[in-house]
């Protein structure tokens, strides 16, 4: 039996996916550390060298996820949801951060981004990794979810079992302690629809994306803990004594962080130099196949929940990632930037890039209203997967001006669509704002409770 309470103990068996995910990271680990340590060890080719870390990353990361989960014993549970979220993509942290601190060392020994001898653009790498992994986030991750909750409510009728609680007429709806995601990642956007008009994503804008980020987790603090639902590894971790448990969440915080940091460097420059190796371009592989690697642990633990019919809490999750994702990696870019190049100037924007945060941000802006009445449709799901399905096929199959094309009239629909959301849910987008800033978490717990 294992449970969550405090003080309680657990005598459940040692779960074996943990054991597995540190042997899926050891070997990327040992060869980071070994290039950083001057140790012997043996010289990969690029395209073997590149799935030996991101393999290593995926099971560091599956390694936070449980963390994370764990750690709701101890904290309230949207801050411990948030948590989640962060854990989840810290290896998108890191390998964005990995691409930016190369662009600024470019700049610090050229005064601008020159290409690189390969060719490939040192500050569009920079951003791109960040400007996929959004897409896909809400373009594939929030369909994802509502498709495997449906099939999880279809898995449980036949199986005599009830609908779940959060998932109806393919539909998945959202707590309403939750319109603070939904506030915090809209006045993100908003913000964000400003950076295309630039020519560099400037220490300004930082302030700006850390700052909400810091007021949407103070928020989140307001929340009163709850006693969390976990399985599996974080129920294992979760349902041991406060000591205890302190210790494995410590620990494996400490095992995945430094698997990380042993790989996400080398994980970045594998990615790079299969592009040239195989003739395909650098910026479209750290756009799309990156974050395949650094988001699929945290798709993964959604698509679980939802399957267990807690699809609130998996859409929540995922959520939660493209708050942090749209406020937190967003600023913190230009700083890592400012450290490596020495230089208050900002990460230089190309119009490639104005137009990669362009769609991102229309994307961005059609999600949050579709979120307004705290649920997302099935209808809605599927014209986030259609409209990304159509950029993501563009941007492969066709030249960069014929793209740049489909991103501005692809914008301008998400524009459109959103416009048409927000109007026809006015009167709920003003009170969605009133209690994603304002209203006590308690009292949105009693609503929840009526519904």
């Amino acid at each position: 039996m294992s449970r969550t309470a405090e003080g309680s103990t657990t005598t459940g068996r040692f779960p074996r996916q943990l054991p597995v995910a540190v042997a899926l990271a050891l070997p990327g680990a040992y060869l980071g550390a070994a290039e950083y340590l001057g140790l012997p060890h043996p010289d990969l080719p690029p395209p073997l060298a590149a799935a030996v870390f991101g393999i290593a990353i995926i099971g560091a990361a599956f390694v936070l996820s449980w963390a994370a989960e764990a750690a709701q014993v101890d904290v309230s549970a949207g801050l411990a949801i948030a948590l989640l979220a962060l854990m989840a993509v810290l290896p998108e942290y890191a390998v964005d951060f990995v691409f930016t601190f190369q662009a600024g060392q470019v700049y610090a020994a050229n005064g601008m981004c020159v290409p690189l001898p390969d060719g490939a653009d040192p500050c569009a790498l920079a951003l791109a990794n960040m400007t996929g992994a959004n897409r896909v986030l809400v373009g594939v991750g929030w369909p994802l979810v509502v498709a495997v909750a449906s099939i999880g409510v279809w898995r449980s009728r036949r199986a005599g079992g009830g609908d779940s609680a959060s998932t109806h007429r393919g539909e998945v709806d959202l707590q309403p302690a939750m319109s603070a995601e939904v506030v915090f990642l809209g006045l993100a956007t908003l913000y964000s629809l400003t950076l295309p008009l630039r020519t560099s994503l400037t220490l300004l804008d930082a302030a700006v994306f850390v700052s909400l980020f810091a007021a949407y987790v103070w928020r989140l603090s307001k929340a009163p803990a709850q006693e969390p639902d976990l399985a599996g590894t974080a129920a294992w971790v979760g349902g041991k004594p406060r000591r205890a448990r302190r210790g494995w969440v410590v620990a494996m915080f400490a095992v995945a962080g430094l698997v990380i940091l042993a790989t996400a460097e080398h994980f970045a420059n594998g990615l790079v130099a299969t592009g040239g190796a195989l003739g395909v371009d650098r910026f479209l592989l750290v756009q799309w196949v990156a974050p395949l690697a650094s988001e699929s642990p945290e798709l993964i633990v959604a698509c679980l929940y939802a399957l267990r019919l807690k699809a609130s809490d998996s859409l929540g999750a995922l959520l939660s990632s493209k708050v942090n994702q749209w406020t937190l990696l967003v600023g913190t870019l230009p700083i890592v930037f400012a450290l490596s190049a020495t230089t208050s100037a900002g990460l230089p924007l190309d119009a490639n890039q104005r137009f990669e945060l362009l769609i991102t941000a229309a994307q961005s802006l059609f999600a949050v209203s579709l979120l307004v009445n705290l649920g997302l449709t099935a209808r809605g799901a599927t014209a986030l997967f259609v409209l990304f399905a159509v950029q993501f096929t563009a941007s492969i199959t066709l030249g960069p001006e014929v793209n740049r094309i489909v991103i501005v009239v692809l914008s301008a629909l998400y524009g459109l669509l959103a416009a048409g959301q927000l109007l026809r849910y006015r009167h709920r987008t003003r009170r969605i704002v009133r209690d994603g800033l304002v209203t006590p978490f308690e009292e949105l717990e009693r609503e929840a409770g009526r519904a």
